[in-house]
């Protein structure tokens, strides 16, 4: 089973699954194969991961009817046109038993002999009377006699089995038909994520669109970030989901999805990315998986997009290209600038480095405030330790006039 994690490790030829051994080009170095992701996500919103070893089977059958709405459509028609012919074929032979049984065979054309089912003279048309009986077509031709209650009983199984799996595979028809995932190929994600400053605090941002006329209700965007960790006590969590905030405090996950929007992830200290640098950020082994789900607005069922973003997916220092004009009496999207890109001034440090910057640029001025206060504070002692001094020289001249006056 395919890991969809960044692996050091070397890579022999022999031991790769197939369809590594396929992804990998012919003439790769070795270097290359090492910094090969494997993404857990893929771009389509398709989860690259293999169930194996799985020895409870019979689970799949007990929940027969999602198993069949899960296959794929060759063998979901197959499985159709399997029931209903083997569900004829299977009531034709006991049609045809039960005349074989009673002698019709051998009264075929003696108008005093009453058969079980009139005009049946053989298999072929035992068969043909069981699917006019199961689809209640009705011919006319062949028709079961009130002289054979076996018939009777027969007819009412049928007709009551028949209906059971038409409704079962008709159904199950039915849903395959309308699941949302078709829609979810109108739900478009930006083919790279951005790092850039945005209100003066450095952000992750991506972009969804949606390109049918009819909108998502209750839109909602998620987001992921896939990585491995190690635990403080030793253990290995291989492929760890960490929650990325894109506004679930502030309401700004829930979006209104008419025109295409950036989904802002603000880089703070609970952010996953709150020590990465951009020259740090090639060197993670990390992907981001974004979900958007929302009801499709004809059928009202929900609908879920999904795609991921890789380290080398991951732009720093760059913007996402305008694409809403306003043209005259209403806006237009140009979906050809959607995926584009431009480069803008962005620190290259971490946000926990930008932040111990910020704050190593203000205790200057701390340090200038207080530093004149205690000048202040000083000179005013020294301003009133003076005026002591020149009071107690007045009071000593004074007490010298008055002994002086006294002699």
């Amino acid at each position: 089973m395919e890991q969809d994690i960044e692996s050091p490790v070397t890579i022999h030829q022999p031991k790769l699954p197939k369809q590594a051994r396929e992804d990998l080009p012919k003439n790769i170095s070795k270097e290359c194969a090492k910094r090969k992701i494997q993404r857990y996500v893929r771009k389509d919103g398709k989860c690259n991961v293999h169930h194996g070893n799985v020895r409870e089977t019979y689970r799949y059958l007990t929940d027969i009817f999602t198993t069949l709405v899960d296959l794929k459509w060759r063998f979901n028609l197959l499985i159709f046109v399997m029931v209903y012919t083997v569900t004829w074929l299977f009531f034709g032979m006991i049609w045809w038993l039960i005349a074989y049984m009673r002698g019709d065979m051998d009264h075929i054309g003696d108008s005093t002999w009453t058969p079980c089912v009139s005009n049946l003279n053989g298999f072929v048309s035992a068969f043909l009377f069981s699917i006019e009986t199961e689809t209640t077509i009705g011919y006319g031709y062949r028709v079961i006699t009130d002289k054979c209650p076996e018939g009777i009983i027969l007819l009412l199984v049928q007709s009551v089995l028949g209906s059971i799996v038409n409704a079962f595979m008709v159904g199950c028809m039915f849903v395959k038909i309308s699941q949302p995932k078709k829609r979810a190929e109108t739900l478009v994600f930006s083919t790279n994520a951005v790092i850039s400053m945005r209100d003066g605090k450095l952000c992750l941002m991506f972009r969804v669109g949606d390109l049918r006329n009819s909108h998502i209700v209750e839109a909602s965007i998620r987001a992921k970030l896939i990585k491995s960790k190690q635990t403080k006590e030793g253990e290995f969590i291989p492929l760890n989901q960490t929650d990325i905030n894109v506004g679930y405090y502030t309401g700004d996950d829930r979006l209104f999805l008419v025109s295409p929007l950036i989904i802002s992830h603000e880089i703070n200290q609970q952010s996953p990315f709150w020590e990465i640098s951009k020259a740090q950020l090639p060197k993670e082994e990390l992907e981001i998986v974004v979900i958007l789900e929302g009801m499709v607005e004809a059928t009202g069922m929900t609908c879920q997009a999904r795609s991921s973003y890789i380290t080398s997916e991951i732009l720093w220092g760059y913007r996402f290209t305008p694409v809403l004009t306003l043209e005259d009496g209403f806006y237009e999207v140009d979906y050809n600038s959607f995926h584009e890109t431009y480069e803008t001034n962005t620190p290259v440090h971490s946000a926990k480095e930008l932040a111990e910057m910020a704050s190593r640029a203000e205790l200057p001025l701390t340090w200038s405030v207080s530093s004149k206060l205690d000048q202040h504070a000083e000179l005013e002692t020294e301003e009133e330790e003076k005026n002591q001094e020149d009071q107690n020289e007045r009071n000593g001249d004074v007490a010298n006039l008055e002994n002086e006056s006294k002699v």
